[in-house]
């Protein structure tokens, strides 16, 4: 089974007016905060003393503090300009109804969560985020088995089951890969991202130490299960429109007759040509440029030839 074989919804000119406008709004804000969350911790580091001395105020900290601040900071501005880097390169259309919600995560997990210490002041911040992150990439799982199974030379269909299989263990690796990630940095750097210590340094021991971890694991998993099983009863009933509506999609190459037919209507001042009526218009003129090749019927090549 492909996932676009069923039929996407068609947004009317206003609808995608409104998801530009909306997605630019999200991409510069979260943008700005970035940038400017960068520019502040990097001044912080640099005015910031090697240690405490003793006896100072409560909001002095030593620069090792803002070393993960800085960090992800950095992260998150390479993260806001990689969605647009593989539009361009790998012609993939990236829908705003992925793109919204991976600004607003970044914006959540980096400027709230490390900048502004919801980590640690926010109830089970962590927890929702992990949550949110593996719903996003089982989604985007599905959009990536359509595109990997689009191909013509090697024409075969692949089971909602196994779809399903696929975007459950996509969003579970990549949060494993996450939580190495994670665990590799903290040792090089002396960050705290796996939370195996307070925010005052003080260490966990024994099992407390690995309960942030092993508790992102199992909410990934719950997660990514979650939107696999509902990916899985919706394929089943052939109501794919949430995938369709959220699917990444290969930029098909430009027709040069279609685009000869837009240009000559807009040449004659007249309207422009809807999408339904610009698709009649390529096909009676491939229909005249056949008739002009092929004018007996003997030497059709879609007309078997008689003995």
């Amino acid at each position: 089974m492909k996932l676009n074989q069923g039929l996407q919804r068609n947004l009317s000119p206003e609808e995608q007016k409104r998801q530009e406008k909306t997605r630019k709004l999200v991409y510069n804000f979260v943008n700005i905060t970035m940038w400017a969350s960068v520019i502040i911790i990097g001044i912080l580091i640099a005015i910031a003393p090697a240690e405490v001395p003793e006896g100072a105020p409560e909001y002095v900290h030593p620069k090792a503090y803002y070393t993960l601040m800085f960090t992800e900071s950095i992260l998150g501005v390479i993260c806001m300009n990689l969605p647009s880097k593989v539009e361009k390169n790998l012609k993939i259309r990236i829908p705003s109804g992925m793109l919204i919600p991976f600004e607003i995560f970044l914006y959540c997990a980096i400027f709230l969560g490390e900048t502004r210490s919801f980590y640690y002041n926010v109830p089970h911040w962590d927890t929702f985020l992990h949550f949110f992150s593996a719903g996003m990439l089982g989604t985007l799982a599905f959009s990536i088995i359509s595109i990997l199974n689009d191909s013509e030379h090697v024409p075969f269909n692949l089971s909602p089951g196994f779809i399903a299989l696929f975007a459950f263990c996509f969003a579970v690796t990549c949060g494993a890969l996450w939580e190495i990630y994670e665990f590799t940095f903290d040792g090089i750097l002396g960050l705290n991202m796996q939370k195996f210590m307070t925010e005052d340094g003080v260490p966990f021991v024994g099992r407390a130490a690995l309960q942030d971890t092993m508790k992102d694991i199992i909410v990934d998993v719950c997660g990514a299960g979650l939107v696999s099983l509902f990916g899985y009863f919706s394929m089943r009933k052939y109501t794919t429109k949430w995938v369709d509506n959220l699917q990444l999609r290969r930029e098909e190459p430009e027709d040069p007759e279609r685009k000869e037919i837009v240009q000559k209507s807009e040449s004659a001042g007249k309207e422009k040509i809807s999408e339904p009526e610009l698709t009649i218009r390529s096909s009676e003129k491939e229909a005249q440029e056949f008739l002009t090749d092929f004018p007996k019927a003997e030497d059709r090549p879609d007309i078997p030839k008689q003995r």
